[in-house]
C-alpha cells in the first residue's frame, strides 16, 4: 500500500518516538481525538521511564558521593596521623 508523504512522515515520527507497530496502526486508524489520547499515553509512558532512570542516576550519584567522602575522610585521617608521629 502506497502512503501519502505526509502519512509516511507521521509514521516515521511515531517510530522515532518509540511507538510500536501496533500503536502506529492504531493511530492511523483513529479519529483525531483518539490520536491525541494515544500520543498523550505514549508520552506519559516515556516520561515515567525518564523518571525511573533519573531515580537510578540519583542513586548512583549518591553512592559516588558517599565513596568520595569516605575516601577524603580516610585520606585526611592518614595525613593527620602521619603528621603527629
Amino acid at each position: 500500500m502506497i502512503r501519502k508523504p505526509c502519512e509516511q512522515a507521521i509514521i516515521q515520527n511515531l517510530r522515532d518516538a518509540g511507538c510500536d507497530e501496533g500503536t502506529v496502526e492504531q493511530f492511523l486508524h483513529s479519529q483525531r481525538c483518539q490520536q491525541l489520547k494515544l500520543l498523550a499515553l505514549h508520552r506519559k509512558k516515556l516520561l515515567d521511564r525518564v523518571h525511573l532512570e533519573q531515580r537510578r542516576i540519583d542513586c548512583l550519584d549518591y553512592l559516588v558521593w558517599q565513596l568520595q567522602k569516605q575516601t577524603e575522610e580516610e585520606s585526611s585521617y592518614e595525613h593527620h596521623r602521619t603528621e603527629n608521629l
